[in-house]
């Protein structure tokens, strides 16, 4: 088959495979969420011009917004938790962040750690072995997140797997009945990402994505200096990470581990042989699986851009990197990327390094606002702000008055609040701080910049479309392809169901 023919053709899938509900405009959604207003979805009808829309934007019909930013609280469906019941929740993936969040949810008065679930037999003892300790009971175990959702006593799920695996395991939770704390990035795919946000309104449920950094105090005062307008105006906002850490060197392939269900880790992803490098937590530097730092730590630090700035969908991303630090490493992804996104009246660079470990502002990682009277900086330390010098009658004046590091509480820099508002949440049915549509609207910003890294070229990005203008290639590179005998989750009775 010619290749340009085979692009054009599962670009064109977008149409027959992607369904979900109309959205429009989603400018006044990111205040309305920090200031403790919560927003639900409303039912719209399902078309494949309304869903490829709501790929660009992410807005006003899906949040409960309408045009001018109003938020009204619309709860999501489901029978809420009563104060005084217990909550069983179950983790599945508990290597890193599900037993992180697992620990901050039992913070919570009336909840129970009831199952754990890993692909890896030696990590899933470890961690039974660490909560029976922690809680005096021992959750079950299960190497199958399936049979762990068929536990009806079960009210909730944290998915804290390889990127690869969120969609499916999400939808089929929200399918059975479950609330779901999904670890960012919501999935690894533009496709993906439609799909959960459908289900959690499908299926009326409560989904928290784990961008905790909403949650933080401090980030939430520096938002509110931000809006208060000192700044002036705000033409470029700068995200980046850059991280001291090695990168992976090539081995061979090699027999999994004893007691690794390899094929099970694998699901969906394409058939390949067992390699170190490629597992545990070196999966998130292979496109089959993650996409690098710009979707582990830029979800984090874009969605604080987006929040600030209260945007959407750019409309044109261009982005350049490679591997300069270890060009021998076994990794795919870049290990040293900058990305330029346009908006409609600001720009936004993305920048991140492997083995490096501060960046701008003396800070290893971190967003900054840049106006014309002075430049917010802020990371999960703290934030300060930096005023523009001016010149009056010969003498040097701030434009605005400098405010030195602000340094954020350890107690209130976002996990722990986090949680407690998934938790709350559950018991009152209304939206949480992340639900799916704000994760998705951050999961497709940062996709878009690594689609334009893989085409190597400036995209342009149609907000009413939910495609590339003009460019196959890249509209092949929404799309997710599972294997193994995996399908791509379907979300049955998503139009009459929503609301």
């Amino acid at each position: 088959m010619n290749v340009k023919v085979g692009l054009r053709q599962l670009a064109d899938e977008i149409g027959a495979r992607w369904r979900c509900v109309q959205v429009g405009n989603m400018r006044g959604l990111h205040g309305a969420v920090y200031s403790g207003l919560r927003v639900g979805s409303e039912t719209m009808t399902t078309t494949r011009r309304s869903f490829l829309h709501g790929v660009g934007g992410l807005g006003a019909a899906a949040t409960g917004l309408g045009a001018a930013g109003a938020a009204f609280a619309r709860p999501v469906r489901g029978k809420p938790v009563a104060a005084s019941d217990r909550i069983r929740v179950g983790a599945i993936g508990v290597r890193g962040m599900g037993s992180s969040n697992m620990r901050s949810m039992l913070d919570i008065d009336g909840v129970e750690c009831a199952a754990l679930c890993d692909v890896d037999r030696n990590v899933l003892d470890e961690r039974i072995e660490d909560f029976e300790k922690l809680t005096d009971s021992k959750p079950d175990a299960y190497s199958d997140y399936r049979k762990l959702l068929e536990d009806d006593e079960i009210d909730a799920v944290i998915i804290a797997t390889p990127d690869h695996w969120h969609c499916k395991i999400m939808v089929d939770a929200c399918e059975a009945g479950k609330d779901v704390y999904v670890e960012k990035p919501m999935a690894n795919s533009i496709e993906e990402v439609r799909i959960m946000q459908q289900a959690a309104r499908a299926y009326g449920r409560v989904v928290q994505v784990g961008q905790w950094q909403r949650s933080g105090k401090h980030w939430q005062d520096a938002m509110d200096y931000l809006w208060s307008g000192e700044l002036g105006q705000i033409r470029t906002a700068r995200a980046w990470a850059y991280m001291s850490w090695d990168a992976p060197m090539p081995v061979p392939d090699s027999k999994p581990p004893k007691g690794v269900d390899y094929d099970m880790w694998l699901g969906p992803a394409p058939k390949r042989p067992f390699n170190e490098r490629r597992f545990h937590w070196d999966f998130r530097w292979y496109w089959d699986y993650a996409g690098g730092l710009m979707t582990d730590w830029g979800v984090h630090l874009i969605d604080m851009v987006l929040m600030g700035m209260k945007a959407t969908a750019p409309k044109s991303v261009m982005s350049l990197g490679g591997p300069f630090g270890y060009p021998d490493s076994a990794m795919e992804t870049p290990d040293t990327q900058q990305a330029i996104y346009e908006y409609d009246d600001f720009t936004m660079v993305w920048e991140h390094g492997l083995g490096i470990g501060l960046g701008p502002h003396q800070r290893g990682h971190g967003v900054s606002f840049v106006g014309n009277r002075g430049t917010l900086v802020i990371d999960r330390g703290g934030w300060e702000v930096l005023p523009e010098v001016g010149r009056e009658n010969g003498k040097r004046f701030y434009k605005t008055p400098a405010i030195p590091d602000r340094e954020a509480s350890r107690s209130q820099r976002g996990l722990a609040q986090h949680t407690e508002d998934f938790i709350e949440c559950m018991k009152t049915r209304e939206q949480p701080r992340c639900n799916a549509d704000v994760g998705a609207l951050v999961a497709v910003n940062a996709h878009l910049g690594n689609i334009a890294f893989r085409t190597g070229r400036r995209v342009y990005w149609d907000h009413e479309t939910g495609r590339f203008a003009g460019d196959d290639e890249a509209n092949a590179l929404l799309l997710a392809e599972y294997h193994n005998g995996w399908q791509l989750p379907r979300v049955t009775g998503a139009a009459s169901s929503a609301g």
